[in-house]
């Protein structure tokens, strides 16, 4: 009896590896859908720049220039931005791989596995409804301020005070009122909602241009030469650690991919111009802040109005604050918009409760996720103080953005058997009809050999056959990909410590810096030793993989400067995605079952003669004659009679 227990447990084990570790196939027409394909580069665009720019700009910047960083300020916003820059170069080939709602979730799904895929969505669902509850309550604030406290006095004068460490001074009712109003408007439609955010990001950028050019025409060069560093570089690095929150939005492209016309095209271009646009902005608009004001006497929490009212033009002061009320509208129109469409591709796939997958026929929209994504956000700005909604919200995007980046390295060597194309012309059941074409001949071969050598080593790197000639392909890019992490991890934890705890003028410190160095640098060669495939792709990260590794490691030191409160909240949000995973998600996973993938419904002969997302008689047959059979193969023993009997 031990040995069947053991065979048993065996069974189990191995059968929950296997469902944790499968992947997303895309069958047929990526570009199926039953959401409405409306969106063009241009709306697009400017849906990543106005989920980007808003609260942080006009309240962020004050914060960080006062306490952190000072002037040094610009420099963490470069920071910050190259960070976010490499990995929307990731995010851009995966958004032209394929087109789907749920962006960094779909894309981890395909290349990693489902259990990782999962982590990564349950993630981007609260960094959308704490983004939208944050910037919900910064709108409210800012309203606030505008009207001399009276809104808040009110509330606490009628309702009185949460003497509650965990939650704000008083319930916001105004931000409350906003997340459910934003998320009814978005309720209309996506080229509705796609108009009225163009709108208000032209009007915020039109500000933002104004405040650059008095900003620097009232400039005061000695603000920056008396003191430009007075936090030193630390306080640049945490600036630029809490500069991200800035650039946190432009994921919002790649969640609508499967809502572009031309996505192949829309997605790489809105990514570059959007980050670029916003890069920019950030940079100029904190150069005019600290060029026109001393960083000791910037106003934390109204920074641009207070400057602007110290130079007497205090007609500015009130164009600031038209800017700052689009801008944050815009920020938090994005991560409403964003918010159901990741629910609904996670419950698409079975991961999440079957009813968030629905699509209403009349809207395109996932209206049931749209209507608890905005009563969450809004029941979070309710209660939670702005403070404490930032310090929780970059960790899960920091986390989204490496497994982003190493999913571009694994699916890069990752080999794809074309199906019946020739390898050679000339072979024995070629015609003369396919001699007379030899150029097309040639083409295609050379795409078979791309897709079918992609994994194994170069020619120039044979010498490391006895090492990897064993390993399957792409196998020891992946091994090179997760030590890579590993060791970066290891490296900046320890280079993050070591002033207070490790010594870094102990040699055994130094040494041991110098060893993860080694391994960094070797796993870099390991990659770049194999052939790539790059065949199909519209769009390519360049410099693979060492953008993507560049990213991976700059992520990691920004996740390595959040304080241990954000790590603990973090790993409480998680507990509770495991236990909705292991309960419901891993057992009603469309990837169970191959015959009821997220595509096979959609992929017939038929579709073409029916809207995008149809779903053919002849496939539903297929899936419920596939499940019959997978649940009778389910209720055969594991072991027979006769061998418990042995």
């Amino acid at each position: 009896m031990p040995g069947v227990r053991k065979m048993i447990l065996s069974h189990v084990m191995s059968g929950l590896c296997g469902k944790m570790n499968r992947v997303k196939h895309l069958d047929g027409d990526v570009m199926e859908t039953p959401l409405r394909r409306c969106l063009n580069t241009f709306d697009m665009t400017l849906l990543g720049v106005g989920h980007m720019i808003g609260a942080g700009i006009y309240v962020l910047t004050g914060a960080v220039a006062k306490d952190v960083a000072g002037p040094g300020i610009v420099i963490s916003f470069l920071i910050a931005g190259f960070t976010s820059f490499l990995a929307a170069l990731c995010y851009a080939e995966f958004g032209t791989r394929c087109p789907k709602a749920g962006s960094a979730y779909v894309y981890t799904y395909i290349s990693i596995g489902e259990f990782w895929a999962f982590i990564i969505g349950w993630n981007i669902i609260l960094e959308h409804m704490i983004g939208a509850a944050s910037v919900a309550r910064a709108w409210s604030g800012y309203v606030d301020s505008l009207l001399d406290h009276a809104i808040s006095n009110t509330t606490v004068l009628i309702t009185g005070e949460m003497h509650e460490q965990l939650l704000g001074r008083y319930p916001d009712l105004l931000a409350f009122g906003v997340c459910i109003s934003y998320a009814l408007l978005l309720g209309i439609g996506v080229k509705g909602s796609a108009l009225v955010n163009s709108i208000f990001t032209i009007v915020n950028l039109l500000v933002i241009l104004l405040i650059i050019t008095t900003g620097f025409y009232y400039a005061t060069p000695q603000n920056w030469t008396r003191n430009f560093l007075p936090f030193g570089w630390s306080g640049v690095l945490a600036g630029a650690a809490t500069c991200f929150y800035a650039f946190v939005g432009f994921d919002s492209i790649t969640t609508s991919g499967e809502e572009a016309r031309e996505p192949s095209v829309s997605i790489p271009f809105a990514t570059i111009f959007s980050m670029g646009i916003v890069t920019i902005s950030y940079i100029l608009v904190s150069a005019a802040l600290t060029l026109m004001v001393p960083f000791s006497q910037i106003h934390p929490t109204a920074a641009l109005p207070d400057a602007f009212a110290a130079i007497n033009h205090h007609w500015l002061k009130y164009m600031v604050s038209v800017g700052a009320l689009c801008g944050m509208t815009t920020t938090l129109f994005g991560s409403l918009f964003s918010l159901p469409r990741c629910m609904y591709a996670m419950a698409s796939d079975g991961l999440l409760f079957e009813f968030m997958s629905k699509i209403n026929p009349k809207t395109k929209l996932p209206l049931y996720n749209l209507a608890i994504g905005g009563f969450l956000s809004a029941l979070l700005a309710l209660l939670f103080d702005l403070e404490k909604l930032v310090e929780f919200m970059s960790i899960g995007t920091l986390l989204a953005y490496t497994i982003v980046s190493s999913a571009v390295i694994v699916l890069r060597y990752r080999p794809i058997s074309p199906p019946s194309i020739p390898l050679t012309p000339g072979t024995e059941d070629s015609s003369p009809e396919t001699e007379s074409c030899s150029p097309v001949s040639d083409k295609s071969n050379d795409t078979a050999s791309a897709m079918i050598l992609a994994g194994h080593l170069r020619t120039n790197y044979s010498w490391l056959t006895p090492v990897f000639g064993k390993c399957e392909p792409g196998g020891a890019v992946t091994g090179a990909v997760i030590l890579f992490i590993c060791a970066s991890s290891t490296f900046c934890i320890t280079f993050h410590f070591s002033k207070s705890i490790l010594h870094p003028e102990a040699w055994w410190t130094i040494l041991l810096n110098v060893f993860l160095l080694m391994i960094i640098f070797l796993c870099v060669f390991v990659m770049v030793a194999h052939q790539q495939n790059t065949t199909g792709l519209r769009f390519q990260v360049p410099m693979v993989p060492y953008i993507p590794c560049l990213s991976i490691f700059f992520n990691i030191e920004l996740m390595i400067h959040l304080s241990v409160l954000t790590w603990i909240r973090f790993i409480v949000w998680m507990i509770i995605g495991m236990l909705v995973y292991f309960l419901y998600g891993i057992h009603h996973s469309k990837e169970s079952d191959p015959a009821t993938t997220y595509s096979m419904l959609m992929t017939s002969s038929e579709a073409g003669k029916s809207q995008w997302g149809a779903t053919t008689r002849t496939a539903i047959k297929g899936a419920l004659m596939a499940r019959k059979h997978k649940e009778a193969a389910d209720k055969k023993p594991i072991i027979d009679e006769e061998e418990i009997v042995q």
